[in-house]
């Protein structure tokens, strides 16, 4: 439903902001994966956190959560900040707060959809 600030396109995408459906589509990649998610999650939870601190919490290794942490800072969905030899992570936009459990929340609803989507690996 398209609202006033809405603009809906004639590729079928509806957004506040009219966006390359490539650039949201690459977005949605970088959250494509649950070790992204719970990292994310515990962002949101706990705030910032030390990347030792993550690597802990998701249980992994060091230099697969930096790829993680790497890819989800390129998407702009956090931020680093350096503190001597430690550095830190954060969620910089407010709005994963809302949409985060919003879109996990449809994910549960949908599960059985989504479990038999073969074309989504």
């Amino acid at each position: 439903m398209a609202g006033p600030d809405t603009t809906v396109r004639g590729d079928g995408v509806t957004s506040a902001v009219a966006v390359d459906p490539r650039v949201a589509a690459k977005m949605f990649r970088g959250l494509g994966d649950p070790t992204r998610l719970r990292l994310l999650g515990l962002l949101l939870e706990r705030g910032e956190m030390a990347v030792g601190e993550l690597v802990e919490a998701v249980g992994g290794r060091q230099g697969r959560v930096s790829s993680h942490l790497t890819c989800l800072r390129n998407c702009g969905l956090v931020s680093d900040r350096r503190e001597g030899r430690s550095v830190y992570y954060s969620v910089p936009d407010d709005r994963l707060v809302e949409f985060l459990p919003l879109a996990l929340a449809m994910a549960s609803d949908n599960a059985d959809h989504i479990a038999t989507c073969h074309q989504i690996e």
